[in-house]
Protein backbone atom coordinates (compact mmCIF):
# COMPACT_ATOMS: atom_id res chain seq x y z
CA UNK A 1 0.00 0.00 0.00
CA UNK A 2 1.12 3.69 -0.40
CA UNK A 3 0.59 6.40 1.67
CA UNK A 4 1.56 9.98 0.60
CA UNK A 5 4.63 11.11 1.97
CA UNK A 6 5.39 14.37 3.76
CA UNK A 7 8.04 15.91 1.01
CA UNK A 8 6.45 18.80 -0.17
CA UNK A 9 6.07 19.03 -4.27
CA UNK A 10 4.30 22.34 -5.52
CA UNK A 11 1.87 19.82 -7.75
CA UNK A 12 -0.48 21.45 -10.63
CA UNK A 13 -1.68 18.21 -12.27
CA UNK A 14 -3.23 20.00 -15.92
CA UNK A 15 -2.81 16.59 -17.78
CA UNK A 16 -5.08 14.62 -15.04
CA UNK A 17 -7.75 17.14 -15.45
CA UNK A 18 -7.90 15.92 -19.29
CA UNK A 19 -10.71 13.07 -19.51
CA UNK A 20 -9.13 9.44 -18.09
CA UNK A 21 -8.80 8.38 -21.68
CA UNK A 22 -6.13 10.19 -22.20
CA UNK A 23 -4.33 7.99 -19.62
CA UNK A 24 -4.67 5.06 -17.09
CA UNK A 25 -4.19 6.30 -13.00
CA UNK A 26 -1.70 4.01 -11.43
CA UNK A 27 1.03 3.92 -8.79
CA UNK A 28 4.43 3.40 -9.74
CA UNK A 29 5.63 -0.21 -8.57
CA UNK A 30 7.82 -0.64 -5.70
CA UNK A 31 11.38 -1.12 -5.58
CA UNK A 32 13.67 -3.59 -3.17
CA UNK A 33 16.73 -0.94 -2.15
CA UNK A 34 16.29 2.52 -4.03
CA UNK A 35 19.72 4.07 -4.05
CA UNK A 36 20.37 7.80 -4.87
CA UNK A 37 23.37 7.67 -8.42
CA UNK A 38 23.39 11.16 -8.85
CA UNK A 39 20.57 14.09 -8.42
CA UNK A 40 20.51 17.33 -10.50
CA UNK A 41 20.59 19.43 -7.45
CA UNK A 42 20.64 23.02 -9.95
CA UNK A 43 17.84 21.81 -12.10
CA UNK A 44 16.14 20.67 -8.52
CA UNK A 45 16.50 24.26 -7.52
CA UNK A 46 15.25 25.70 -11.00
CA UNK A 47 11.85 24.11 -10.24
CA UNK A 48 11.28 25.50 -6.62
CA UNK A 49 12.52 22.04 -4.84
CA UNK A 50 14.76 21.45 -1.68
CA UNK A 51 17.50 19.40 -2.85
CA UNK A 52 18.95 18.07 0.24
CA UNK A 53 15.16 16.97 1.10
CA UNK A 54 15.17 14.59 -2.92
CA UNK A 55 18.59 13.36 -1.24
CA UNK A 56 17.06 11.93 2.31
CA UNK A 57 15.74 8.60 2.30
CA UNK A 58 12.14 9.83 1.97
CA UNK A 59 13.15 12.07 -1.03
CA UNK A 60 15.16 9.29 -2.50
CA UNK A 61 12.08 6.47 -1.87
CA UNK A 62 9.79 8.90 -3.89
CA UNK A 63 12.44 9.09 -6.73
CA UNK A 64 12.55 5.81 -6.81
CA UNK A 65 8.56 5.52 -6.58
CA UNK A 66 8.75 3.68 -3.21
CA UNK A 67 6.49 6.50 -2.42
CA UNK A 68 4.03 8.84 -3.91
CA UNK A 69 4.33 12.30 -2.82
CA UNK A 70 1.52 14.55 -1.63
CA UNK A 71 -0.56 16.39 -4.21
CA UNK A 72 0.99 13.62 -7.46
CA UNK A 73 -1.59 12.39 -9.63
CA UNK A 74 0.48 9.32 -10.94
CA UNK A 75 -0.46 8.20 -14.41
CA UNK A 76 1.09 6.54 -17.78
CA UNK A 77 0.13 8.47 -20.68
CA UNK A 78 -1.99 7.14 -23.90
CA UNK A 79 -0.48 7.67 -27.39
CA UNK A 80 0.06 5.74 -30.86
CA UNK A 81 2.83 6.04 -33.29
CA UNK A 82 5.06 5.24 -36.56
CA UNK A 83 7.97 2.83 -35.59
CA UNK A 84 10.38 3.09 -38.81
CA UNK A 85 7.02 3.67 -40.29
CA UNK A 86 4.99 1.29 -39.55
CA UNK A 87 1.70 2.09 -37.67
CA UNK A 88 1.27 1.13 -34.07
CA UNK A 89 -2.05 2.20 -33.12
CA UNK A 90 -1.47 1.87 -29.06
CA UNK A 91 1.71 2.37 -27.61
CA UNK A 92 1.61 4.62 -24.18
CA UNK A 93 4.16 4.74 -21.27
CA UNK A 94 4.92 0.80 -20.85
CA UNK A 95 7.68 1.96 -18.28
CA UNK A 96 7.36 5.52 -17.49
CA UNK A 97 5.15 7.58 -14.81
CA UNK A 98 4.13 11.14 -14.98
CA UNK A 99 3.62 11.85 -11.26
CA UNK A 100 2.73 15.38 -12.21
CA UNK A 101 3.47 18.94 -12.83
CA UNK A 102 5.58 21.73 -11.45
CA UNK A 103 5.57 25.53 -12.74
CA UNK A 104 9.30 26.98 -11.50
CA UNK A 105 9.17 29.83 -8.98
CA UNK A 106 10.02 33.45 -9.26
CA UNK A 107 13.18 34.10 -9.14
CA UNK A 108 14.32 30.81 -11.01
CA UNK A 109 15.59 30.95 -14.25
CA UNK A 110 12.31 28.76 -15.50
CA UNK A 111 9.85 31.05 -13.70
CA UNK A 112 6.60 30.78 -14.43
CA UNK A 113 7.59 27.38 -16.82
CA UNK A 114 5.58 24.12 -16.29
CA UNK A 115 7.33 21.23 -16.18
CA UNK A 116 6.19 17.11 -16.06
CA UNK A 117 8.49 15.33 -13.42
CA UNK A 118 8.01 11.67 -14.67
CA UNK A 119 9.63 8.59 -13.46
CA UNK A 120 11.37 6.37 -16.26
CA UNK A 121 11.70 2.29 -15.47
CA UNK A 122 8.61 2.96 -12.70
CA UNK A 123 7.10 -0.53 -13.29
CA UNK A 124 4.66 -2.16 -15.25
CA UNK A 125 1.68 -0.02 -16.92
CA UNK A 126 -1.15 -1.19 -19.18
CA UNK A 127 0.88 0.10 -21.92
CA UNK A 128 3.82 -2.41 -21.12
CA UNK A 129 3.09 -4.93 -24.07
CA UNK A 130 4.70 -7.86 -22.48
CA UNK A 131 7.37 -5.66 -21.00
CA UNK A 132 8.75 -5.84 -17.48
CA UNK A 133 8.68 -1.94 -17.31
CA UNK A 134 11.87 -1.99 -15.80
CA UNK A 135 14.75 0.43 -17.12
CA UNK A 136 18.33 -0.98 -16.20
CA UNK A 137 21.37 1.58 -15.51
CA UNK A 138 23.06 1.95 -18.41
CA UNK A 139 20.12 3.32 -20.40
CA UNK A 140 19.34 5.75 -17.10
CA UNK A 141 22.67 6.80 -17.01
CA UNK A 142 23.08 7.26 -20.74
CA UNK A 143 19.72 10.00 -20.99
CA UNK A 144 21.21 11.64 -17.95
CA UNK A 145 24.24 12.79 -19.38
CA UNK A 146 22.54 13.35 -22.77
CA UNK A 147 19.88 15.39 -21.81
CA UNK A 148 22.32 17.25 -19.38
CA UNK A 149 24.64 18.16 -22.36
CA UNK A 150 22.01 18.84 -24.78
CA UNK A 151 21.15 21.61 -22.28
CA UNK A 152 24.09 22.85 -21.66
CA UNK A 153 24.76 22.76 -25.27
CA UNK A 154 21.32 25.27 -25.36
CA UNK A 155 19.55 22.61 -27.59
CA UNK A 156 15.58 22.42 -26.36
CA UNK A 157 15.57 18.72 -24.19
CA UNK A 158 13.90 16.54 -21.58
CA UNK A 159 16.00 16.91 -18.18
CA UNK A 160 17.32 14.24 -15.65
CA UNK A 161 16.51 15.33 -11.89
CA UNK A 162 18.15 12.33 -10.99
CA UNK A 163 18.80 8.85 -11.32
CA UNK A 164 18.13 6.19 -8.36
CA UNK A 165 19.59 2.59 -8.52
CA UNK A 166 17.01 -0.23 -7.70
CA UNK A 167 18.54 -3.02 -6.12
CA UNK A 168 16.75 -5.43 -8.34
CA UNK A 169 17.98 -7.21 -11.45
CA UNK A 170 16.40 -6.13 -14.51
CA UNK A 171 16.86 -9.08 -17.19
CA UNK A 172 17.99 -7.84 -20.78
CA UNK A 173 19.43 -11.48 -21.90
CA UNK A 174 20.94 -11.33 -19.01
CA UNK A 175 20.69 -9.69 -15.59
CA UNK A 176 21.51 -5.85 -15.16
CA UNK A 177 21.32 -3.71 -12.38
CA UNK A 178 17.74 -1.65 -12.07
CA UNK A 179 17.37 1.81 -11.91
CA UNK A 180 15.07 4.95 -12.29
CA UNK A 181 15.00 8.15 -13.93
CA UNK A 182 13.27 11.10 -12.61
CA UNK A 183 12.53 13.12 -15.83
CA UNK A 184 11.61 16.60 -16.36
CA UNK A 185 9.88 17.98 -19.58
CA UNK A 186 7.91 20.46 -20.64
CA UNK A 187 5.36 18.59 -21.59
CA UNK A 188 5.51 14.28 -22.80
CA UNK A 189 3.05 15.12 -25.06
CA UNK A 190 3.54 13.69 -28.52
CA UNK A 191 2.70 13.36 -32.61
CA UNK A 192 2.16 10.07 -31.35
CA UNK A 193 -1.00 11.35 -28.77
CA UNK A 194 -2.48 13.26 -31.84
CA UNK A 195 -2.61 9.98 -33.90
CA UNK A 196 -3.90 8.11 -30.82
CA UNK A 197 -7.06 9.66 -30.82
CA UNK A 198 -7.00 10.64 -34.45
CA UNK A 199 -7.43 6.76 -35.03
CA UNK A 200 -10.20 6.36 -32.88
CA UNK A 201 -12.28 9.08 -34.04
CA UNK A 202 -12.37 10.66 -30.65
CA UNK A 203 -13.04 14.63 -32.16
CA UNK A 204 -13.76 15.72 -28.47
CA UNK A 205 -10.30 14.02 -26.90
CA UNK A 206 -8.50 16.04 -30.44
CA UNK A 207 -10.41 19.36 -29.33
CA UNK A 208 -9.43 19.04 -26.04
CA UNK A 209 -5.48 18.24 -27.17
CA UNK A 210 -4.77 20.95 -29.25
CA UNK A 211 -6.42 23.82 -26.59
CA UNK A 212 -4.11 21.97 -23.87
CA UNK A 213 -1.10 22.23 -26.27
CA UNK A 214 -1.80 25.27 -27.53
CA UNK A 215 -1.78 26.38 -24.03
CA UNK A 216 1.02 25.19 -22.26
CA UNK A 217 3.26 25.30 -25.41
CA UNK A 218 2.50 27.35 -27.86
CA UNK A 219 0.05 30.49 -26.61
CA UNK A 220 1.37 33.05 -29.25
CA UNK A 221 0.00 30.52 -31.64
CA UNK A 222 -3.14 30.88 -33.49
CA UNK A 223 -5.94 29.38 -31.38
CA UNK A 224 -6.59 26.49 -34.23
CA UNK A 225 -5.35 23.46 -35.26
CA UNK A 226 -3.43 25.02 -38.28
CA UNK A 227 -2.37 27.06 -35.61
CA UNK A 228 -0.88 24.42 -33.80
CA UNK A 229 0.50 22.85 -36.61
CA UNK A 230 2.54 25.47 -37.82
CA UNK A 231 3.96 26.70 -34.24
CA UNK A 232 5.42 22.71 -34.28
CA UNK A 233 6.36 22.69 -37.45
CA UNK A 234 8.48 26.05 -36.57
CA UNK A 235 9.66 24.19 -33.31
CA UNK A 236 11.00 21.14 -34.94
CA UNK A 237 13.16 23.12 -37.69
CA UNK A 238 14.77 25.00 -35.19
CA UNK A 239 15.58 21.68 -32.71
CA UNK A 240 16.25 19.78 -35.95
CA UNK A 241 18.94 22.61 -37.44
CA UNK A 242 20.59 22.55 -34.10
CA UNK A 243 20.79 18.97 -34.18
CA UNK A 244 22.20 18.89 -37.28
CA UNK A 245 24.72 21.78 -35.69
CA UNK A 246 25.76 19.58 -33.13
CA UNK A 247 26.32 16.62 -35.19
CA UNK A 248 23.57 14.62 -32.91
CA UNK A 249 21.96 11.78 -34.25
CA UNK A 250 18.78 10.53 -32.94
CA UNK A 251 18.37 7.48 -34.17
CA UNK A 252 14.44 6.60 -33.28
CA UNK A 253 12.51 9.32 -34.52
CA UNK A 254 9.31 7.75 -34.60
CA UNK A 255 6.68 9.82 -34.25
CA UNK A 256 5.92 8.60 -30.46
CA UNK A 257 9.56 10.32 -30.03
CA UNK A 258 8.76 13.81 -31.48
CA UNK A 259 7.63 16.14 -28.70
CA UNK A 260 5.12 18.88 -29.60
CA UNK A 261 6.70 21.23 -27.16
CA UNK A 262 10.28 20.96 -29.76
CA UNK A 263 12.18 19.34 -27.24
CA UNK A 264 14.60 16.41 -27.72
CA UNK A 265 12.86 13.33 -26.21
CA UNK A 266 14.09 9.75 -25.54
CA UNK A 267 17.41 9.19 -25.67
CA UNK A 268 17.39 5.35 -27.19
CA UNK A 269 20.14 5.02 -29.58
CA UNK A 270 21.36 8.05 -30.10
CA UNK A 271 25.15 9.15 -30.44
CA UNK A 272 27.24 12.22 -31.47
CA UNK A 273 29.49 11.89 -34.28
CA UNK A 274 33.00 11.03 -34.57
CA UNK A 275 33.85 10.69 -38.24
CA UNK A 276 31.75 12.84 -39.69
CA UNK A 277 29.41 11.36 -42.70
CA UNK A 278 25.81 12.38 -43.85
CA UNK A 279 24.76 8.73 -43.91
CA UNK A 280 25.91 7.83 -40.46
CA UNK A 281 23.60 5.39 -38.29
CA UNK A 282 24.20 4.13 -35.20
CA UNK A 283 20.95 2.35 -33.89
CA UNK A 284 21.29 -1.28 -33.94
CA UNK A 285 17.72 -1.87 -35.47
CA UNK A 286 17.67 1.25 -37.87
CA UNK A 287 18.79 -1.53 -40.72
CA UNK A 288 17.87 1.22 -44.03
CA UNK A 289 19.23 3.92 -42.63
CA UNK A 290 15.70 5.69 -41.97
CA UNK A 291 17.19 7.66 -39.17
CA UNK A 292 20.42 8.73 -40.76
CA UNK A 293 22.11 11.86 -39.91
CA UNK A 294 21.50 13.48 -43.02
CA UNK A 295 17.96 12.56 -43.15
CA UNK A 296 16.73 13.76 -39.77
CA UNK A 297 14.89 16.83 -41.47
CA UNK A 298 13.34 14.80 -44.05
CA UNK A 299 12.28 12.79 -41.19
CA UNK A 300 10.89 15.54 -39.24
CA UNK A 301 8.76 16.53 -42.06
CA UNK A 302 7.05 13.23 -42.50
CA UNK A 303 6.70 13.41 -38.79
CA UNK A 304 4.67 16.18 -39.02
CA UNK A 305 2.70 15.06 -42.10
CA UNK A 306 1.70 12.67 -39.48
CA UNK A 307 0.85 15.30 -37.09
CA UNK A 308 -1.71 17.31 -40.42
CA UNK A 309 -3.10 13.86 -40.91
CA UNK A 310 -4.02 13.64 -37.17
CA UNK A 311 -5.82 16.86 -37.27
CA UNK A 312 -7.22 17.46 -40.90
CA UNK A 313 -10.68 17.03 -39.31
CA UNK A 314 -10.42 20.25 -37.02
CA UNK A 315 -8.62 22.26 -39.76
CA UNK A 316 -11.35 22.23 -42.47
CA UNK A 317 -14.94 20.50 -42.81
CA UNK A 318 -13.53 20.03 -46.48
CA UNK A 319 -11.62 17.95 -46.59
CA UNK A 320 -9.64 18.77 -49.99
CA UNK A 321 -9.29 22.31 -48.27
CA UNK A 322 -7.97 20.88 -44.88
CA UNK A 323 -5.27 18.89 -47.16
CA UNK A 324 -4.72 22.48 -48.65
CA UNK A 325 -4.03 23.88 -45.69
CA UNK A 326 -2.00 21.58 -43.78
CA UNK A 327 0.43 20.91 -46.76
CA UNK A 328 1.07 24.50 -46.65
CA UNK A 329 2.10 24.82 -42.91
CA UNK A 330 4.07 21.20 -43.36
CA UNK A 331 5.65 23.17 -46.64
CA UNK A 332 6.89 26.03 -43.89
CA UNK A 333 9.56 23.27 -42.49
CA UNK A 334 11.77 23.98 -45.42
CA UNK A 335 12.36 27.74 -45.04
CA UNK A 336 11.97 27.82 -41.75
CA UNK A 337 14.93 25.25 -41.27
CA UNK A 338 17.02 26.39 -43.82
CA UNK A 339 17.03 30.02 -42.07
CA UNK A 340 17.94 27.85 -38.70
CA UNK A 341 20.20 25.53 -40.02
CA UNK A 342 22.48 28.62 -42.13
CA UNK A 343 22.09 30.57 -38.68
CA UNK A 344 23.71 27.40 -36.45
CA UNK A 345 26.54 26.85 -39.08
CA UNK A 346 27.42 30.42 -39.43
CA UNK A 347 27.86 30.38 -35.78
CA UNK A 348 30.08 27.68 -36.46
CA UNK A 349 31.99 29.35 -38.94
CA UNK A 350 32.90 32.45 -37.07
CA UNK A 351 30.33 34.60 -39.28
CA UNK A 352 28.29 37.66 -37.63
CA UNK A 353 26.79 38.62 -41.08
CA UNK A 354 24.85 36.73 -43.82
CA UNK A 355 25.56 36.68 -47.25
CA UNK A 356 23.96 34.11 -50.37
CA UNK A 357 26.75 31.77 -50.52
CA UNK A 358 27.06 30.62 -46.65
CA UNK A 359 25.24 27.43 -46.94
CA UNK A 360 27.02 26.41 -49.30
CA UNK A 361 30.73 27.70 -48.01
CA UNK A 362 29.41 25.47 -44.81
CA UNK A 363 28.39 22.22 -46.88
CA UNK A 364 31.62 22.68 -48.75
CA UNK A 365 33.48 22.10 -45.45
CA UNK A 366 31.44 18.99 -44.71
CA UNK A 367 31.66 17.46 -47.79
CA UNK A 368 35.48 17.54 -47.77
CA UNK A 369 35.45 16.50 -44.00
CA UNK A 370 33.30 13.35 -45.27
CA UNK A 371 35.28 12.59 -48.29
CA UNK A 372 38.17 12.34 -45.37
CA UNK A 373 36.75 11.01 -42.39
CA UNK A 374 37.10 14.08 -40.35
CA UNK A 375 36.24 14.38 -36.73
CA UNK A 376 33.31 16.73 -36.53
CA UNK A 377 33.76 18.47 -33.20
CA UNK A 378 37.37 18.59 -33.21
CA UNK A 379 37.15 20.30 -36.96
CA UNK A 380 34.71 23.18 -36.18
CA UNK A 381 36.63 23.69 -32.49
CA UNK A 382 39.97 23.89 -34.28
CA UNK A 383 38.69 26.30 -36.69
CA UNK A 384 39.69 28.52 -33.26
CA UNK A 385 43.29 28.30 -33.57
CA UNK A 386 44.99 30.14 -35.77
CA UNK A 387 43.94 29.75 -39.81
CA UNK A 388 41.68 26.87 -38.91
CA UNK A 389 45.04 25.13 -37.70
CA UNK A 390 43.20 22.78 -35.41
CA UNK A 391 40.87 21.99 -38.31
CA UNK A 392 43.58 21.45 -40.74
CA UNK A 393 44.95 18.90 -38.47
CA UNK A 394 41.60 16.60 -38.89
CA UNK A 395 42.32 16.08 -42.03
CA UNK A 396 44.86 13.50 -41.88
CA UNK A 397 44.53 11.87 -45.30
CA UNK A 398 44.40 15.21 -47.50
CA UNK A 399 45.12 18.35 -45.55
CA UNK A 400 45.33 20.11 -48.98
CA UNK A 401 41.01 19.27 -49.28
CA UNK A 402 41.08 21.75 -46.19
CA UNK A 403 43.16 24.32 -47.39
CA UNK A 404 41.20 24.49 -50.43
CA UNK A 405 38.35 25.11 -48.59
CA UNK A 406 40.27 27.65 -45.77
CA UNK A 407 40.92 29.88 -48.91
CA UNK A 408 37.28 30.66 -49.62
CA UNK A 409 36.38 30.61 -45.44
CA UNK A 410 39.85 33.60 -45.18
CA UNK A 411 38.20 35.79 -48.10
CA UNK A 412 34.51 35.21 -46.16
CA UNK A 413 35.95 36.19 -42.90
CA UNK A 414 38.33 39.12 -44.28
CA UNK A 415 35.05 40.98 -45.53
CA UNK A 416 33.65 41.30 -42.01
CA UNK A 417 36.84 42.95 -40.58
CA UNK A 418 36.84 41.35 -36.85
CA UNK A 419 40.35 41.09 -35.46
CA UNK A 420 41.36 37.77 -35.11
CA UNK A 421 41.21 37.57 -31.13
CA UNK A 422 37.58 38.61 -31.53
CA UNK A 423 36.94 35.83 -33.92
CA UNK A 424 38.89 33.11 -32.42
CA UNK A 425 36.30 34.04 -29.21
CA UNK A 426 33.29 33.54 -31.33
CA UNK A 427 34.51 30.56 -32.86
CA UNK A 428 35.12 29.05 -28.93
CA UNK A 429 31.76 29.95 -28.06
CA UNK A 430 30.06 28.64 -30.63
CA UNK A 431 31.55 25.16 -31.21
CA UNK A 432 32.23 22.81 -27.91
CA UNK A 433 35.02 21.21 -26.92
CA UNK A 434 33.81 18.15 -25.22
CA UNK A 435 31.24 16.52 -26.27
CA UNK A 436 29.21 13.52 -25.04
CA UNK A 437 31.18 10.56 -27.36
CA UNK A 438 29.69 6.95 -26.89
CA UNK A 439 32.69 5.61 -26.01
CA UNK A 440 33.00 7.87 -23.08
CA UNK A 441 29.23 6.98 -21.72
CA UNK A 442 30.20 3.30 -22.63
CA UNK A 443 32.75 3.46 -20.51
CA UNK A 444 31.16 5.43 -17.67
CA UNK A 445 28.81 3.19 -17.77
CA UNK A 446 30.82 -0.05 -17.35
CA UNK A 447 32.55 1.71 -14.99
CA UNK A 448 29.00 2.89 -13.09
CA UNK A 449 27.90 -1.35 -13.11
CA UNK A 450 30.94 -2.41 -11.54
CA UNK A 451 30.44 0.16 -8.89
CA UNK A 452 32.43 3.10 -9.70
CA UNK A 453 30.47 6.23 -10.62
CA UNK A 454 33.70 8.55 -10.57
CA UNK A 455 34.19 8.23 -14.61
CA UNK A 456 30.21 9.01 -14.49
CA UNK A 457 30.79 12.19 -12.50
CA UNK A 458 33.77 13.43 -13.82
CA UNK A 459 32.10 13.24 -17.42
CA UNK A 460 29.24 14.73 -16.18
CA UNK A 461 31.21 17.60 -14.86
CA UNK A 462 32.57 18.16 -17.89
CA UNK A 463 29.71 17.98 -20.15
CA UNK A 464 28.04 20.72 -18.06
CA UNK A 465 30.55 23.32 -19.57
CA UNK A 466 31.17 22.14 -23.02
CA UNK A 467 32.70 25.00 -24.48
CA UNK A 468 35.47 24.96 -21.85
CA UNK A 469 38.74 22.50 -22.60
CA UNK A 470 37.91 19.26 -19.89
CA UNK A 471 40.98 18.87 -17.40
CA UNK A 472 41.03 15.74 -18.65
CA UNK A 473 41.88 16.13 -22.48
CA UNK A 474 40.60 12.67 -22.76
CA UNK A 475 37.37 13.76 -22.59
CA UNK A 476 38.04 16.05 -25.70
CA UNK A 477 39.74 13.92 -27.76
CA UNK A 478 38.30 11.23 -30.77
CA UNK A 479 38.08 7.71 -29.94
CA UNK A 480 40.97 5.31 -30.94
CA UNK A 481 40.23 2.73 -33.28
CA UNK A 482 39.71 -0.04 -30.80
CA UNK A 483 37.62 2.35 -28.78
CA UNK A 484 34.74 3.34 -31.80
CA UNK A 485 30.96 2.61 -31.18
CA UNK A 486 29.73 1.68 -34.17
CA UNK A 487 25.96 0.34 -32.73
CA UNK A 488 23.72 1.60 -30.06
CA UNK A 489 21.01 0.20 -28.44
CA UNK A 490 17.84 1.10 -27.16
CA UNK A 491 17.62 -0.41 -24.02
CA UNK A 492 14.23 -1.40 -23.07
Amino acid sequence: MFTAMTLCLPFDNSYARLPERFYARLDPTPVAAPRLLALNRRLAQDLGLDPEALAAPEGVAMLAGNRVPAGAAPLAQAYAGHQFGGWVPQLGDGRAILLGEVVAPAGSPLAGRRFDIQLKGAGRTPFSRMGDGRAWMGPVLREYLMGEAMAALGIPTTRALAAVATGETVWRETGLPGAVLTRVAASHIRVGTFQFFAARGDREALELLVAHALARHHPEAEPTALGLLGAVTAAQARLVAQWMGAGFVHGVMNTDNCAISGETIDYGPCAFLDAYHPAAVFSSIDSFGRYAYGNQPRIAVWNLAQLATALLPLIDADRDAAIAAATAAVHGFAPAYEAAWCAVFRRKLGLSTEEPGDGALAEALLKAMADDGADFARTFRGLAAEGGAGARAEFRNDPGAFDAWAEAWRARLAREGATPEARAAALAAANPAVIPRTHRIEQAIAAAVAGDLGPFERLLAALLEPFRPPEDPGLAAAPRPEERVTRTYCGT
